[in-house]
């Protein structure tokens, strides 16, 4: 086993490599009334076209089947609230500088590199694997899901990144009884503001009904076309704006590392019609190494026809 000393180094490493909260949890196939829970979303087809959410379920329920005798993992948060003034009109605060997949691997190495150094073998995971990583970062404690079905770290707020090393070592930690799966008591601040009503006010989500999924993972025409005037084109931060731990965070190290700040080159785009315009090698120009390519060219060109087509209605 790992000596607390040693889990205590990781962690500061953690925070040294920019997370704004990190965690370690024993791992353990997950209870089956979270399997259940992931089973029932997709059979009402609240998960839209996210087909991919159905696979790897085996995997999803037990992370041995990822890193094989994987004993422990390291639940890490990274924020990315952006500073006063720092915000677009029509892009979504998370993909304002570079893919977080990318950037948050790069800062995480160094940490595998030490937890490996104690011994065993890790993986990390950036949003990219089939893990529960909310499940986890519960489970790490490290903050609880709320009403917006975001995890809401404490003194930060909804507006982070997740991630994960798992670990073939026993970090000695003790397995944490489940948290309350709703700790956002009498609020419903976010269920009240989301412009799609996808949230059901009991903790779920549906997707089909959401501004994010419907701007950044559906793919071809709009079935119904949302009204997305005054919103943002490339994702919503409504419900995680509505949040009243967003507005309680403060300190300068509890917003976005650089990385994840507005890039200059976004100056150019301030209207739908900057984005109607926008050809594909200017496209690829602006977005080099950003989330927003995952909506492609034709995928942001159509929100923006959505906003001015719902302006010609009015």
């Amino acid at each position: 086993m790992i000596t607390r000393e040693a889990v205590e180094e990781i962690l500061t490493q953690a925070r040294r490599a920019g997370a704004c909260a990190a965690g370690f949890a024993a791992v353990s196939p997950l209870p089956e009334l979270e399997n259940r829970r992931l089973a029932r979303w997709i059979e009402s087809g609240r998960n839209a076209s996210m087909d991919y959410m159905a696979r790897y379920t085996d995997i999803r329920s037990d992370a041995s089947l990822l890193l094989e005798g994987a004993r422990s993992v390291l639940s890490v948060a990274f924020s990315f609230r952006q500073p006063e003034g720092g915000r677009h009109p029509l892009i979504s605060d998370y993909s304002l500088g570079d893919d977080y997949h990318e950037a948050i691997r790069a800062r995480l190495m160094p940490v595998a590199a030490a937890m490996e150094a104690l011994g065993g073998t890790t993986r990390i995971c950036v949003d990219t694997a089939p893990v529960r990583e909310r499940y986890w970062a519960v489970k790490a404690g490290i903050g609880f899901i709320g009403l917006s079905n975001l995890l809401i770290v404490p003194g930060v707020g909804p507006k982070v990144f997740l991630a994960e090393i798992f670990w073939t070592e026993d970090a000695g930690v003790p397995d944490r009884a489940d948290a309350p799966e709703i700790s956002c008591g009498e609020c419903r601040r976010c269920v009240q503001a989301c412009p799609g009503k996808a949230l059901d006010g009991n903790g779920g989500l549906d997707a089909r009904r959401c501004l994010s999924y419907l701007t950044i993972e559906h793919r071809g025409d709009f079935e119904h076309t949302p009204d997305l005037r005054g919103r943002r084109i490339f994702g919503c931060d409504v419900c995680q704006d509505a949040c009243p731990h967003s507005h309680k965070a403060c300190g300068e190290d509890m917003l976005a590392l650089e990385e994840f700040r507005m890039r200059p080159e976004l100056a150019s785009l301030r209207a739908p019609e900057d984005v109607a315009a926008l050809t594909q090698e200017r496209f690829s120009a602006i977005f080099r190494r950003s989330a927003v390519k995952r909506a492609k060219l034709a995928g942001l060109q159509r929100n923006a026809r959505a906003v001015l087509e719902n302006g010609k209605t009015e």
